[in-house]
């Protein structure tokens, strides 16, 4: 039997709805057809809603993988790929809608070309872009941004410094970048055996910048500005982690928690112990600035932070420092926050 041109990856955990709309948006656009024969397999986190049965029903093509734990991002999209013969994988997330073939023209100047990786640009369900292409800086100092207070200062440091911008804001073209959002990543298979596949010590989030740093030493990866897809950004991770919004500046809550955690182990992971040790004490230096902004505000009547916000990140930043000697060894560690 032919090996598929294509392996589409889904990691499930509780979020069979989204996967539906997924794989509706995958085969109305006709991607098998164009592209070849595509296998899509759907690596379930011990979900327990009924999903393969909903699935065989539904889109019997599909392959259905158990963990049989909640495994995370890694370890899932990891069994996704050894399960799988395509000849590059292309993680999805579950709240991804596919629209004018991006699948198959992604795979396609992916593999007529020299990058080894490839993304498209994500946009919102409004249509407004959301930040795909990234660029690593020195030391990861971008970690620092979320700070309530802090990161504020920062900012404004590599404002006036002109220090160069760790993101595209929207890609219209062609562009090649350092990492790209793992919502939608594309990989050619025969660079696995150099590169290694994602990192299992992480649970969720920093996981494919730190897959994109050691992709980078082994060719380029490219951001096809030009191709969209639509993601329903954190839809799947809020109701998980029982948070609200978008993005990853929440560092109060569970969600913020296993944020906080996962880009201190890639900082270690990606740029040592020495860098580590710096953004642990920009983390701790924030917890007296935190608490004279809440002084401030209660002054001037505004209301931007709160106490509990303020004893939500001391929480969460406790749950680090407990870790954080395990972190430092580097040994392997299932950095699972709650």
């Amino acid at each position: 039997m032919q090996a598929p041109a294509l392996s589409i990856i889904i990691v499930n955990y509780r979020s069979l709805a989204l996967i539906l709309d997924c794989l509706q948006t995958i085969y109305e656009d006709g991607e098998r057809e164009r592209v070849g024969d595509v296998e899509v397999i759907v690596v379930d986190n011990d979900s327990g809603d009924g999903g393969e049965a909903v699935l065989a029903q539904r889109f019997p093509e599909v392959r259905w993988m158990q963990m049989g734990y909640n495994a995370g991002f890694a370890r899932a999209n990891n069994a996704g790929i050894r399960a799988s013969s395509g000849t590059a994988v292309a993680l999805l997330n579950p709240d991804i809608l596919v629209e004018e073939r991006s699948i198959t023209r992604s795979f396609e100047r992916l593999m007529a070309s020299s990058h080894i990786a490839c993304g498209v640009q994500l946009l919102n369900r409004d249509r407004t872009p959301q930040i795909s292409g990234n660029y690593f800086i020195r030391g990861g100092i971008n970690n620092l941004l979320p700070l309530p207070v802090l990161g504020k200062l920062v900012k404004w440091l590599g404002n006036s410094l002109k220090v160069k911008k760790t993101n595209i804001p929207e890609a219209t073209a062609a562009v090649e970048v350092d990492w790209i959002n793992g919502a939608y990543l594309m990989v050619k298979r025969s660079v696995l055996a150099a590169s290694g596949l994602l990192d299992e010590d992480f649970f969720l989030y920093a996981e494919e910048i730190e897959w994109c740093a050691r992709l980078r030493r082994r060719g380029t990866l490219c951001l096809y500005g030009d191709l969209h897809v639509i993601h329903l950004q954190g839809e799947s991770a809020n109701e998980a982690f029982g948070s609200e919004g978008q993005g990853y500046h929440n560092l109060f809550d569970r969600k913020g928690r296993q944020i906080m955690l996962s880009n201190f182990v890639r900082i270690r992971k990606q740029f040592g112990s020495a860098w580590f040790l710096i953004h642990l004490l920009f983390y701790l230096a924030e917890i007296p600035f935190f608490l004279l902004a809440l002084f401030f505000q209660k002054l001037t009547g505004t209301r931007r932070l709160t106490l509990r916000q303020w004893s939500g990140y001391c929480f969460n930043l406790l749950f680090l420092l407990r870790l954080t000697p395990a972190i430092l060894r580097n040994v392997p560690y299932f950095y699972k926050a709650f």
